[in-house]
C-alpha cells in the first residue's frame, strides 16, 4: 500500500523548511525510524525519520527545495508485515493529530510542479540540463573545483554521477570511471587541468545563514550598542581547571573553561539582574528573567548557532560541563534541537578559540548583553612586589543595549565577574 509521508510540525511557528540532504533515493528499502532526510528550518537542522517499514516510491522535492509543513514529503509502499503505521497517519511529532484529519487534502494542496520534480530531474539529466543525479558530497567537490556537473558523464544507476566520475573529470580524463564499457568521451583530453581555470561561481545562501543575517541586521538597526573592553587574569582559573580536568576525565566528563565562565557569570548575574533582563518590542516594559539561560555561539557547519544551557543558576559546574559538551556536539553536527536554541537570556561568544583578542559582538535580540572572549595569552605583568611575572591574560569585550544598561553598570558587573574568574576560591564560596 502506497502512502504519503506528511511533513509534520517541527517547531513552534515553522511552516516550511529547506531540504538539505536526502538520505535515501527512490526504490530504497527503509525501516521504521531510519533517517530519510535532513531539513533546515529557521532555527536548526532537523533529521526526519521514517514512520514505517517499506520501499520509497517517490521523493516530492529535490535537494535545496522548500518543503511545506503538512504537505507530502515522500511516498512509501508500506510493508504490511512490518511494524505498521507508527502514529497512524504517516506523519510524526507535534503535527500528527492535525495531519490525521485530512492527509489527502494536504496532498492535493501540494503544487503539481513540486510533485513532478523528481521525474523532471531525470529528464533534464538525460538531456544534459543542469539538474543531475548525484549526492551532496559530490556536488561539494564539483563546487570547490568549479565543475559544471551536467558536463560530467555519470556511471551510476540512471546516470547518477559518482565521486569517481568527478575526480576523473577533474584529472582531465574526460571519460567516466568505466571507460572500458565503451562510453564515448564528452570532450577531448586537455593538457591544462580544469582546476587551473579561474571561474566565478554562485552558491545559494543556506536558510540558517539567511535567518541569522536578518536577525543581526535587526539587532544592529534597533539596539543602540556600546562596547566595554577589559582584561582578565585567569592564571589561577586555568590551573584549577587543569587539576579538575585530570580528576574527572576518568569519569568521562569533559571539563573545558566554558562551564567555569558560565558559572561565574551566573553568580555575577544574581548581583546585577538587569544584565539578565529583556525589553518588549515597544520598549514599554523591562522583564527581569529568573532563569540564567546562557547561550554559547558555536561555529557549526550549517552556520553560526547559539544553543543555551538552561538554568545555570541551579546547576553545578559538572552539570554545566555535561550540557556544554552535549550542545557543542549536536550543534557542530547540525542536529541541535529548536528547544536548545530558544529562551536564551545572555550570550558568550568564544572567538578566542579561533583567534583574536577583542571583538564587537552583536546582541542576540531580545537580550541586552553579550560578551566575546578573546584568546588566552601569556603576557608579562607586575606582581605585588613589583616583579615581572608571566600571567595568562584574556581580553573580554562586552556589547550592551544602551537603552537598558549604562557604562557604569556594565563595568561594575564585569568587575564582579572578573573577581570570580581571577579568584576561583571566591566563586566556590559563592556557590556554597
Amino acid at each position: 500500500m502506497s502512502k504519503d509521508f506528511i511533513l509534520p510540525d517541527i517547531g513552534e511557528g515553522i511552516v516550511e523548511c529547506e531540504i538539505i540532504e536526502w538520505r535515501v533515493k527512490e526504490g530504497d528499502l527503509i525501516e521504521e525510524d531510519q533517517p530519510v532526510a535532513d531539513v533546515s528550518t529557521d532555527k536548526a537542522v532537523v533529521e526526519i525519520p521514517s514512520m514505517h517499514n517499506g520501499r520509497v516510491v517517490k521523493l516530492y522535492y529535490e535537494q535545496g527545495d522548500i518543503a511545506k509543513v503538512h504537505s507530502p514529503l515522500f511516498a512509501i509502499d508500506i510493508d504490511e508485515g512490518g511494524n505498521g503505521d507508527k502514529g497512524g497517519n504517516g506523519s510524526g511529532g507535534e503535527g500528527a493529530a492535525a495531519v490525521a484529519e485530512a492527509p489527502q487534502a494536504a496532498a492535493v494542496a501540494q503544487p503539481a510542479t513540486a510533485i513532478d520534480k523528481p521525474a523532471a530531474a531525470h529528464q533534464q539529466s538525460a538531456a544534459g540540463g543542469d539538474k543531475v543525479l548525484t549526492t551532496p558530497a559530490v556536488r561539494r567537490i564539483a563546487r570547490e573545483n568549479a565543475i559544471t556537473l551536467s558536463l560530467v558523464p555519470g556511471t551510476g544507476k540512471n546516470g547518477r554521477i559518482l565521486k569517481e566520475d568527478v575526480l576523473n573529470y577533474i584529472a582531465g580524463a574526460g571519460t567516466p570511471a568505466a571507460a572500458g564499457a565503451g562510453t564515448a568521451p564528452l570532450e577531448p583530453e586537455v593538457a591544462t587541468p580544469v582546476t587551473d581555470q579561474a571561474r566565478d561561481r554562485v552558491e545559494p545562501i543556506q536558510r540558517i545563514k539567511a535567518v541569522m543575517a536578518k536577525r543581526m541586521v535587526e539587532s544592529v538597526s534597533t539596539i543602540p550598542h556600546f562596547t566595554y573592553v577589559d582584561e582578565v587574569d585567569i592564571t589561577e582559573l586555568v590551573a584549577l581547571r587543569l587539576q579538575l580536568k585530570e580528576k574527572y576525565a576518568a569519569e568521562g566528563i569533559k571539563l573545558t573553561m566554558m562551564p567555569l565562565f558560565m558559572k561565574a557569570l551566573s553568580l555575577a548575574l544574581k548581583e546585577y539582574p538587569i544584565i539578565n533582563s529583556q525589553v518588549n518590542e515597544a520598549f514599554t516594559e523591562l522583564y527581569y528573567k529568573a532563569s540564567h539561560n546562557i547561550g554559547m555561539a558555536v561555529d557549526a557547519k550549517v552556520g553560526l548557532l547559539v544553543p543555551n544551557v538552561k538554568n545555570v543558576q541551579n546547576l553545578s559546574i559538572l552539570e554545566i560541563a555535561a550540557e556544554v559538551t552535549r550542545l557543542t556536539e549536536v550543534a557542530r553536527a547540525g542536529r541541535v534541537s529548536p528547544e536548545d536554541l530558544k529562551g536564551g537570556t545572555i550570550t558568550i561568544s568564544n572567538v578566542g578559540a579561533i583567534g583574536g583578542t577583542a571583538a564587537t559582538p552583536l546582541i542576540t535580540k531580545p537580550e541586552v548583553a553579550i560578551v566575546a572572549l578573546g584568546k588566552v595569552q601569556e603576557l608579562p605583568r607586575f606582581d605585588a612586589a613589583g616583579q615581572v611575572v608571566a600571567r595568562k591574560i584574556m581580553t573580554v569585550s562586552w556589547s550592551g543595549d544602551h537603552r537598558v544598561i549604562d557604562g557604569g553598570t556594565i563595568a561594575r558587573f564585569c568587575n564582579q565577574w572578573k573577581e570570580y574568574l581571577e579568584q576561583p576560591a571566591s566563586m566556590l564560596v559563592a556557590m556554597s
